[in-house]
């Protein structure tokens, strides 16, 4: 459970995760962002794949930390006011956007567009934990869940089914930081505690980690082109449809799964464990996720970019992007979106009977 001020008895926030949702939203600005520069520019492809290899896990390693295994009344309430209903009201923005720009009038609500997948899929995930926090290795099972869905053609994008089995280990790993304890504290708890000379250690080895990365995508991006890692990167696809057929093919998303949990950990263990100027932004990032997507597509449908695919104009994103960050974080931009971020529901849902009972 969240830790609790002592003064006023109510949970606190910790800086550590907040710090993680902001830096792990940046990085989700900016993978989209620079999509269209790849094709042209080794630079962005670079950079794609750095953020690719982990940005995603990391984020639903971030959610599933703070999942619960009870789906009691406010749970289930809270997966309807928070998910389905944002899911709903911006599926039926992008489809009214499609029609009007694309002349797209195909109305799929099964197919969520751009984005929209991860409400989904934290919807399966909240339901499949308590599932899985039965069984006795829980992580390990849903690593093999995550193997063997990839070998199975018909798992697709179709209510987000592909990325929810395929992301599925990075949520219960997230889960499971908060569960396994060393002395009655969760891992997690030792880390924001650990002494300066432990963290100086910990956080070189995480850098020489992430200097490897960096080489090995600088001078590998033909390589790694060549070989499709970058659909292995996106859990979307069965194996078959990536271009690989053979048995083996489960053992690339298992290798995928390990080097992303390695480096979303060693990013977290990078980052400040004290509050600082952007902890508070952290707790917009659902505004960030939700919103961005209507300042980059513009220039995704325009061609701008790919038109402009240089060093210049990748930096110009890379700066965009953080501002872009800051500006739909901003109070301002959360208070005249919150009806279609955080959506009032009252007149949906059913009263409680437990409070009938002890009214």
């Amino acid at each position: 459970m969240p830790p609790t001020d002592a003064a006023t008895g109510k949970k606190r926030r910790v800086p550590l995760w907040d710090n993680a949702r902001f830096a792990a939203i940046v990085l989700v600005v900016i993978g989209h962002a620079i999509l269209r520069l790849t094709p042209e520019s080794y630079p962005a492809s670079a950079l794609y794949l750095i953020i690719y290899t982990f940005h995603i896990p990391l984020f639903v390693l971030v959610s599933g930390y703070f999942a619960k295994t009870s789906l009691d009344r406010r749970g289930l309430t809270r997966i309807v006011t928070d998910l389905a209903l944002p899911y709903l009201i911006f599926e039926t923005i992008w489809t009214v956007v499609q029609w009007l720009v694309e002349r797209n009038d195909v109305v799929n609500y099964a197919n969520p567009s751009w984005t929209l997948w991860f409400l989904l899929a934290l919807i399966g995930w909240r339901l499949l934990l308590p599932l899985l926090a039965v069984t006795r290795y829980p992580l390990a099972v849903s690593v093999v869940v995550s193997v063997l869905a990839g070998y199975l053609g018909d798992i697709d994008e179709t209510f987000a089914l592909s990325r929810t089995l395929g992301l599925l280990p990075f949520f219960v790993l997230g889960w499971r930081l908060r569960q396994w304890r060393l002395r009655d504290r969760a891992v997690t708890d030792y880390w924001e505690q650990a002494s300066r000379r432990v963290v100086v250690w910990v956080r070189i080895g995480a850098g020489a980690l992430f200097a490897a990365l960096i080489v090995v995508a600088s001078t590998s991006v033909i390589p790694l082109r060549e070989a499709r890692v970058r659909r292995f990167l996106l859990f979307d696809e069965s194996y078959p449809e990536i271009g690989y057929d053979q048995w083996w093919a489960g053992g690339i998303r298992l290798a995928v799964i390990v080097v992303a949990a390695v480096f979303s950990i060693a990013f977290l263990a990078l980052l400040p464990r004290t509050a600082t100027w952007f902890t508070p932004l952290g707790a917009a990032t659902m505004y960030v996720y939700l919103l961005h997507t209507a300042f980059l597509y513009p220039l995704r449908e325009t061609g701008f970019l790919a038109a402009n695919a240089n060093t210049p104009t990748l930096i110009l994103v890379l700066i965009g992007s953080f501002l872009l960050v800051l500006l739909l974080a901003s109070k301002p931009v959360r208070t005249v979106f919150r009806p279609l971020i955080e959506p009032r529901a009252a007149w949906l849902l059913a009263s409680d009977p437990a409070s009938k009972r002890t009214s």
